[in-house]
């Protein structure tokens, strides 16, 4: 097996998962299975730096080992042929045709990811004259699960048009063309901690993106602590408890206010120092103006200051405890996070919270947080390696004492996940 990066995570995808891919692509295209390429996009988790990435703030990400594979073939005419492994029905379109953003957010479907990626490309000046024959398949039912599986299709298939295209793009570049399709097709404003986690994750590290200057810098695990360092393996484990609670995030306009409020308690802070001229984002505010000035906030604007300032705190004291491999004080970092996306952020409903809760309680749990904006989808968790199976079983069994419907429409092998570190976003490329 050949990978664009030189590297393999542990263990995804597997052999059998690539040869399905190829075998489903070859059908599709009639071309020979050898001929097909497969992108590899992992999902990831977020421990700290919850909700900040669009104000600026520094974030931390790392990639888990499963996601969403794409395999393709280019086509000459610029064909864009595309089938789900999760939703009916065939896409077709030309990369030549003209991409408009989509005006109505309940029009958004599985088949709009595709146009965005070409909506981006042709924004960014690319001259798109091949298209792509392509399967494209995450793991069954952690869509909308909080995991940035929509971050993970968007990159997967830039990632294919532009081997396609023979157009070389560095992954900073591929993260903003990520941000046109989730804020300028799709209409959400999000940050960049979604595509950045993806295209810049190292496995052993936890990256760090700094989302003012946008550059990103990683730490290894333990990198103050080589006793700590055992052969590449880590003496945690990431935990994924679903919640049973879906839908698609651009529909829920929640989001949006949030991001809404922060601008305005930006706005607040830098007009009473005096620089009405400044962007309001909270990372051009400077923790003292904030500390002067805090009680002239709204209710609602001075919760989510005070969360964004409080966060990046953590994230701070999150680096020297993830470098010295001291999970117990990550892992507390970790639930700080989440205890303050809940009351001071006030996201999540009552069905994500009491999972959060649940979470916390498990054996050998070192902290948890909500996955992603908290609206719905799963939580996590980082949990000592030897009671991963132990707490996963414990989390199944209470969540489904407390939320017995929800649970009943959860496949059970998808319940609770136990997961390990993945690597980055990559084309992997058949065997020579």
């Amino acid at each position: 097996m050949v990978v664009s990066d030189g590297k393999t995570t542990p263990s995804w995808p597997s052999d059998e998962e690539l040869d399905f891919m190829r075998k489903k692509v070859a059908h599709l295209s009639q071309k020979n299975a050898r001929e097909v390429n497969v992108v590899a996009c992992p999902y990831r988790i977020c421990p700290l730096g919850a909700h900040i990435d669009h104000q600026g703030g520094v974030v931390t990400a790392m990639t888990i080992n499963c996601g969403v594979l794409l395999g393709f073939v280019p086509s000459e005419n610029g064909e864009i042929l595309l089938q789900s492994g999760q939703f009916e029905g065939d896409l077709k379109f030309n990369s030549k045709d003209p991409q408009k953003p989509i005006e109505n957010p309940e029009d958004i479907n599985w088949k709009s990811y595709a146009h965005g990626a070409v909506y981006a490309l042709q924004t960014g000046g690319y001259d798109l004259q091949k298209g792509i024959i392509g399967f494209i398949s995450g793991v069954v039912g952690l869509d909308s699960s909080g995991l940035s599986s929509s971050a993970a299709v968007g990159i997967a298939y830039l990632l294919a048009l532009e081997y396609a295209n023979n157009i070389i793009i560095p992954p900073l570049d591929n993260i903003f063309l990520d941000k046109l399709i989730e804020n300028n097709y799709l209409g959400l404003e999000n940050g960049i901690l979604d595509p950045s986690a993806i295209l810049l994750s190292r496995y052993g590290y936890l990256t760090f993106m700094d989302c003012k200057t946008k550059q990103p810098f990683h730490s290894r695990f333990a990198e103050q602590n080589k006793s700590l360092q055992l052969n590449g393996e880590f003496g945690f484990k990431i935990l994924l408890a679903f919640s049973g609670i879906r839908h698609n995030l651009p529909k829920k306009r929640g989001y949006n206010t949030r991001v809404a409020e922060c601008k305005a308690a930006a706005h607040a802070l830098l007009l009473a120092e005096g620089y009405e001229n400044s962007e309001a984002l909270l990372c051009n505010v400077d923790p003292s103006t904030y500390e002067a000035h805090k009680g002239k906030l709204e209710e609602n604007l001075a919760k989510r200051a005070e969360h964004y300032f409080s966060e990046t705190k953590r994230v701070a004291k999150g680096r020297d405890a993830w470098a010295c491999g001291n999970l117990e004080d990550f892992g507390q970092l970790i639930s700080e996070s989440g205890r303050s996306s809940i009351d001071k952020y006030e996201c999540g409903s009552k069905e994500m919270i009491q999972l959060y809760e649940i979470l916390l309680k498990a054996p050998g749990v070192y902290g948890g947080r909500f996955s992603g904006a908290g609206f719905r989808g799963c939580c996590l968790a980082i949990v000592a390696v030897n009671c991963a199976d132990k707490a996963a079983e414990f989390v199944r069994t209470e969540y489904e004492k407390a939320q017995p419907e929800l649970v009943s429409h959860i496949p059970h092998d998808k319940r609770v996940l136990v997961c390990e570190p993945g690597g980055s976003a990559r084309i992997i490329f058949p065997e020579t």
